[in-house]
């Protein structure tokens, strides 16, 4: 059985925070990021820092039998724009659907919320990755280096609605 849960007490972070780390691994390795070069990528998260993040985000985590395999965050900024981050999936559970019902989630969850998009930023030559998100829609907005990134981060967005925010 698959569900999606929210995560808040400190056991869940902390199992969260190794969901996270064996799915941004892979990208570690491929795109030899290390704490030097890429502190902040997702593969070096700690409990402390995802219990700091989750003062301003809300966590949900994807279960298959009750086994966590999955993570999101959702965090609101400005102008019902909303932020999709560290979308994971284990290795072993990639490419069956996993991701889509997570992303999904987060653009059902949004819009419910009155939001009016939902954006994220992620490596611009992760090519396939990129080519998923605009399968379900994403467009990219643009592309930045950043000094402190061994990488350029490609941002992109997805309307949820058609309301204006004044």
């Amino acid at each position: 059985m698959v569900e999606i849960k929210e995560i808040s007490t400190d056991d869940q972070i902390a199992e969260s925070v190794e969901v996270i780390r064996e799915a941004f691994g892979t990208v570690a390795r491929e795109f030899n990021l290390t704490r030097e070069n890429a502190p902040t990528h997702p593969f070096f998260s700690t409990s402390e820092q995802l219990l700091e993040l989750h003062k301003r985000a809300t966590f949900f985590g994807l279960y298959l039998d009750g086994a966590q395999i999955g993570f999101v965050v959702i965090e609101k900024a400005e102008g019902g724009t909303y932020y999709l981050g560290r979308l994971a999936v284990k290795p072993q559970f990639r490419h069956l659907g996993y991701g889509r019902k997570l992303t999904e989630f987060v653009l059902d969850y949004v819009k419910d919320r009155g939001g009016i998009k939902v954006a994220l930023g992620m490596i611009d030559n992760q090519t396939i990755l990129k080519d998923w998100y605009k399968s379900l829609g994403f467009i990219q907005t643009g592309a930045k280096q950043f000094e402190h990134l061994p990488f350029v981060v490609c941002f992109m967005e997805k309307a949820v609605s058609t309301e204006q925010v004044n």
